[in-house]
């Protein structure tokens, strides 16, 4: 929170970080039901006393925010998603502390998955996968809100159908030309709600969890294109500006979209002897797998309308 403060320009926020919850919902079939969730609470409020008095009455203790995240999952009796949580704790801190003007939600789902037996869904039994849900929520006391999803991880990786061409050339450049790569990245995406008041955030059980899993499959279903014939990608540049307008047509309730893409390498292998010769080329069928160093791509997507 920004003031002046004894002639200078003061801005202070306080928070819990790394708060850890494990959550398990049982339905009348005894199925369960599990998520694990590491949650992260900053709070915009008015204690400048505490930096410039001997008065903390204006702080909300951060082992109070701790212990607010296990009474509010407690106090979830139906299964929620990811977000729904985070605009719980952000309304929870912005309309019971009279201090407090902002609530900044951070949570980073760990994706357990149930697991599946001789083909059939374990009642109880789950297994950790790949890609991790996330979400930001920052609320204010006048009940605005901005309100972001997205996927950490998603590793993705296509064997042909990609190349590189006609980039600039100089005298440091060794880097072939070629219509014919291994394309491999893993993808970091947000995504910017449209929803600007908590009166119009969707109440429907589990609407942002189903969200996530289309954007997520819109995302994929981009990168590699038909099963049969995929989808030549000319550069990451260009499919990740397809994977972004995909997203933004397909869901109208989304302003925006971040997509971050390394360009993770598989450079064929060559064997050469002493002399420099080469005696073995794998051409495309073995390759050295590499991220250090790694190519850096990112970029957003918005329409004209979205205020971010």
């Amino acid at each position: 929170m920004a003031s002046q403060l004894e002639g200078f320009n003061f801005e202070q926020r306080h928070g819990k970080q790394r708060v850890r919850v494990g959550r398990v919902w049982k339905n009348k079939e005894g199925r369960h039901f599990f998520v694990e969730w590491n949650v992260n609470i900053s709070l915009l409020s008015d204690c400048v006393n505490a930096y410039l008095h001997d008065d903390n009455s204006d702080i909300v203790a951060t082992d109070t925010m701790k212990n607010t995240v296990y009474v509010k999952a407690k106090e979830c009796s139906e299964q929620v998603s990811v977000e729904e949580f985070a605009i719980l704790l952000a309304k929870h801190f912005t309309s019971f502390y009279h201090q407090v003007t902002h609530a900044i939600i951070n949570i980073v789902e760990k994706p357990w998955e149930r697991v599946y037996i001789d083909g059939q869904p374990h009642e109880h039994g789950f297994k950790l996968g790949s890609e991790k849900h996330t979400t930001e929520v920052i609320v204010k006391k006048s009940g605005v809100i901005q309100l972001t999803s997205g996927v950490e991880g998603l590793a993705l990786l296509k064997t042909t159908k990609s190349g590189f061409e006609g980039y600039i050339r100089d005298q440091n450049t060794a880097l072939p030309e070629t219509r014919e790569r291994m394309l491999a990245t893993e993808v970091t995406a947000s995504w910017r709600y449209a929803y600007e008041s908590l009166s119009s955030v969707p109440q429907k059980q589990q609407f942002f969890t189903d969200r996530y899993l289309d954007v997520k499959k819109d995302l994929v279903d981009t990168f590699y294109g038909p099963p049969k014939e995929g989808v030549y990608s000319p550069s990451v540049q260009n499919t990740l500006y397809l994977m972004a307008k995909s997203v933004l047509n397909r869901f109208p309730d989304i302003s925006s979209i971040k997509l971050k893409m390394p360009n993770i390498h598989f450079l064929p292998v060559n064997l050469k002897n002493k002399d420099n010769q080469t005696i073995v080329k794998f051409a495309d069928d073995v390759y050295l797998p590499t991220d250090e160093p790694h190519g850096s791509i990112q970029a957003s997507l918005s329409r004209f309308w979205s205020k971010m």
